[in-house]
């Protein structure tokens, strides 16, 4: 990817003061002293010498079973907490004045758009660039901060967009806006879904979001069982993973944090699967991360690729290594993902082929419409009966030319 800021010395300021982070450091240096070192305190109950009956032992054996289960997942915690620190510390952006010639043509250009530009810089960012404008308008007009990127792109000769954070007007208030490279690929999404005929809920749930690093993260949920609880169950483990996504969590991370919460919940709760698929808007590199979830398929042309690991759903089990499937999607490739529901409707023995075969047969290119095709294909199959919740979410990646 060019790299459009000049190779000159930079102006690095941290985004913390110097005694901010060394306090965050030091946080993070306690977290993993103690998730190295850390001990389980007495929690109230009966201890297996306490536990009278022929059952002692097997109770000893279970009890410290739980103990050691409760302390891996404590310490892994504290791990993560302990790397985010770390991580946040060490944050640095570096500034770089736009040239003095460059800046003044840019604030007479857009002052006679009514925009008045106090200040604007380049962020470097490893390969993408990303430029910081503070700017306002005149009183009572505003103009969209695309728009505004769409002239800076003219000026700059280089296509910028507002980054996913920042606001979407440029109003009478003097703020600070990101503008960012523009990704070499975009996506769209169609989906297409049918709830179990016997309830009114879906038990299956997504969600497609898209970071300010340039990510998307597209999710899908299968809430165990059917009905109200399982929507609630995978509404939950989605409400998660996107909130700790937007904070910049990993989407292994995410997903090891949202199981540990579930492990240490003391509600009643059924399993939920968890599909990520979570795309590099700039390289197009997708990793699939599946806890528990259907085969996912990738679809080039003629040819077709079926994602698979054999895992458990979100909390079943703690402290389990996370295996990821990294592929390279270029222009035209579609991503299918599905719930259990609709691969269930094939017998075992054609189970591996039968989806895959209906996939390479695809030929429209909306996704909207490749995932309504392909589930009126799945609901002929079974006569149009329901018995279990079907979700087949469908992504199309092109490249921005």
């Amino acid at each position: 990817m060019k790299k459009l800021i000049p190779e000159k010395e930079t102006e690095k300021t941290y985004l913390l003061t110097d005694y901010g982070r060394q306090k965050l450091i030091h946080y993070a240096d306690s977290f993993k002293a103690i998730a190295r070192n850390i001990a389980v305190k007495d929690t109230g109950r009966e201890t297996p010498e306490e536990m009278p009956g022929e059952e002692s032992e097997r109770q000893r054996y279970l009890f410290f079973e739980k103990l050691h289960e409760e302390k891996s997942i404590l310490a892994g915690n504290l791990e993560e907490m302990a790397g985010i620190m770390s991580q946040i510390a060490g944050e640095v952006f570096a500034f770089r004045p736009f040239p003095t010639g460059k800046k003044r043509r840019i604030r007479q250009l857009l002052r006679a758009e009514g925009i008045h530009i106090a200040d604007i810089y380049y962020i470097e960012d490893d390969d993408i660039l990303r430029i910081a404008v503070s700017m306002n308008t005149d009183r009572k007009k505003k103009k969209e901060t695309a728009e505004v990127a769409n002239m800076l792109s003219v000026i700059l000769n280089e296509r910028l967009i507002p980054s996913v954070d920042s606001p979407s007007t440029v109003d009478e208030f003097m703020r600070t806006y990101f503008l960012v490279q523009e990704a070499g690929f975009s996506i769209l999404s169609g989906v297409a879904r049918a709830i179990k005929e016997t309830e009114t809920l879906s038990g299956d749930n997504y969600s497609v979001t898209e970071t300010e690093r340039g990510y998307v993260n597209v999710l899908l949920s299968d809430g165990m069982g059917s009905g109200e609880k399982a929507c609630a169950d995978s509404e939950t483990v989605l409400e998660l993973m996107e909130q700790l996504l937007e904070a910049g969590y990993e989407p292994k991370v995410a997903a090891h944090l949202v199981n540990t919460s579930l492990l240490a919940s003391e509600e009643e709760k059924n399993m939920s699967t968890l599909d990520i698929c979570s795309l590099n808007l700039y390289t197009g590199v997708c990793e699939f991360i599946k806890l528990g979830a259907a085969a996912s398929y990738i679809k080039r042309g003629k040819m077709v690729e079926r994602i698979y690991d054999s895992t458990f759903p979100l909390g079943a089990f703690g402290d389990r290594e996370k295996n990821g499937f990294c592929r390279k999607l270029i222009d035209g490739d579609y991503v299918i993902m599905v719930s259990d529901g609709v691969l269930d409707v094939f017998d075992e023995e054609e189970y591996g082929e039968a989806f895959l075969n209906l996939v390479r047969d695809m030929n429209q290119e909306n996704p909207k419409e490749m995932a309504e095709s392909l589930l009126q294909l799945i609901l002929f199959k079974t006569g149009g009966r329901i018995r279990d919740d079907m979700t087949i979410l469908v992504f199309g990646i092109w490249e921005n030319k």
